[in-house]
């Protein structure tokens, strides 16, 4: 009986709250496109919803005037509202891209839209094939694979990828590795949509290089084809040819579509950046029980995509904002194929030995560790921001990063070195010593700052990846260069950078590098000059 009438008095004072007038906050929304979320007095999401313009979008919802006209399921949702939170992006269609993950992510009970799992369309290309392909997918995996996307416009992307395919002979078949019984079956090749690597008639390495030359334009890195389909819809205009004009500036705006730079909003970057850094250094620091917020963080990425090339990449943050002149890129040395935990290892021992030598070098006289700890020592130093021992480090990574880094931190004697794990698939941050996982609401300041600094490390790492197979495909054309062995292509190398500049060397200065010669530098020069792409 008490029981029953605690409730009653519980359901009493909740129906007595008061709803809060929202149209006060009104001028503080920008006319900018973005997202929005409803919440109910239990501060549960709701509803999300996208705008081109925020505030024109929810005044028409709290706006007495207009909302008396809305229908009967939007009056139930603003009946429900308690609070509500935007989001500014860039565009229109990364304003699409983030409400479907939002609703994706918060599954509101007032939107119908998104809540399958339905996804948009992202382009997927396994370089390690032989003759890599693309292929549209609409689910990301974790397979080697480079991805493209999500795209909010399906027609733009179908419509590129057909102008990809013509421009750079790209092969649409099935197999993984066809060969001559495919090509039978094949009209690609006749009608010059394909340019046959199946049959020898392109190299395989030419043909990555169209396949490298597509993802530079999916990167919004290349202009050439619309710079092509311009000067030819101009001229298909001033033929009076108004159609074929027609047909082609249709292809060009969905080219730009495609190509365009859009935040994509993948691996937890739920919300763009946006709010107080200094709350969210202050709340950060409180969620981790550090004894203060931490001022300077390091985050470390391992990118091993396929196992020619293990980089890591190591981003620091100052005050909660990318110090980009401190990042640093680091080809794994050590490891044999595919290893996450060792490479963290390997990492870690690399850029914190570093740090400490320099400390030593900085104080030559207070620095002895040999009778102290490190931790000890270095935070007894005033040293210099650029040199100076992170406040937090962070590994991209569950358990097995996370013990691995540890692990070189007790053997450099940094035991009391603040660092976390942050798992990405649910977003769990594990403590060294603690099998139970910290679980921060998804909202929370804290937890999108540690998303934002391992996203960033994710893209170093997977940028610097993507160049080192980038120079590997050119500098592959020295390879079939008679005459020119490992050593001179690497003396070659190294003396001018790369094949591009070795294209525009002068032969006397070919000639100049260890073990070349007139002869050879001539060779060289004649081959590179030939047509061949680098």
């Amino acid at each position: 009986m008490a029981g029953g009438t605690a409730r009653g008095i519980l359901v009493r004072m909740a129906a007595s709250a008061e709803q809060p007038d929202l149209r006060s906050r009104l001028h503080d929304v920008p006319h900018k496109p973005g997202v929005y979320l409803m919440r109910d007095r239990l501060n549960r999401v709701i509803y999300v919803g996208k705008a081109r313009d925020l505030r024109k979008r929810l005044a028409q919802y709290f706006t007495p005037a207009r909302s008396r006209l809305a229908d009967l399921k939007t009056r139930a949702l603003l009946d429900s509202v308690w609070d509500f939170a935007v989001h500014v992006v860039r565009s229109d269609a990364e304003a699409v891209l983030l409400e479907g993950k939002l609703i994706k992510e918060y599954r509101p009970k007032y939107n119908i839209s998104f809540r399958d799992d339905k996804n948009f369309l992202q382009l997927r290309v396994n370089l390690d094939d032989p003759f890599p392909k693309f292929t549209l997918v609409r689910l990301r995996k974790e397979d080697g694979a480079r991805y493209f996307g999500p795209y909010a416009h399906s027609g733009a992307l179908r419509t590129t990828m057909e102008v990809l395919k013509r421009k750079y002979g790209l092969r649409s078949c099935r197999p993984r590795v066809p060969g001559e019984k495919d090509y039978r079956h094949c009209h690609d090749d006749i009608i010059k949509n394909c340019s046959a690597p199946c049959i020898g008639k392109i190299r395989p390495e030419d043909y990555r290089e169209r396949v490298l030359q597509a993802c530079a334009f999916l990167e919004g890195r290349s202009r050439e084809i619309p710079e092509e389909l311009e000067a030819e819809m101009s001229a298909a205009a001033k033929a009076l040819d108004f159609e074929k004009a027609a047909a082609l500036r249709d292809m060009i705006s969905a080219l730009r579509q495609t190509s365009k730079r859009e935040r994509r909003f993948l691996r937890g970057s739920s919300l763009p950046a946006g709010g107080d850094l200094a709350d969210d250094l202050r709340a950060l620091g409180e969620a981790l029980g550090l004894p203060k917020p931490p001022a300077i963080m390091e985050c470390f990425d391992i990118s091993n995509i396929t196992s020619t090339h293990i980089v890591a990449s190591m981003v620091r943050f100052r005050d909660g904002a990318p110090d980009r002149q401190a990042y640093r890129r680091y080809r794994i040395r050590t490891v044999g194929g595919q290893d996450d935990f060792a490479s963290m290892a390997e990492v870690v021992r690399r850029r914190y030995g570093r740090l400490l030598a320099a400390a030593r070098e900085e104080f030559p006289e207070a620095a002895e560790f040999s009778q102290e700890e490190a931790s000890e020592a270095v935070g007894r130093l005033a040293l210099p921001f650029a040199i100076r021992i992170p406040d937090l480090v962070i590994v991209d990574g569950g358990r097995g990063q996370l013990s691995s880094a540890c692990g070189e931190f007790v053997r450099l004697g940094l035991r009391g070195q603040p660092v976390i794990g942050l798992a990405k698939e649910r977003e769990e941050i594990y403590f060294p010593n603690d099998p139970q996982p910290l679980r921060l609401p998804h909202e929370s300041g804290a937890l999108q700052l540690l998303q934002r600094i391992r996203d960033e490390a994710h893209r170093v790492a997977n940028g610097y990846h993507q160049l080192l197979m980038k120079r590997r495909v050119s500098e592959s054309v020295l390879d079939d260069i008679p005459g020119v062995s490992h050593a001179r292509k690497q003396a070659l190398l190294r003396v001018f950078g790369s094949v591009e500049r070795l294209r525009k060397a002068e032969i006397e200065d070919m000639a100049k590098v260890s073990g070349v010669g007139a002869r050879l530098a001539r060779e060289i020069k004649d081959a590179l000059s030939g047509g061949r792409r680098a």
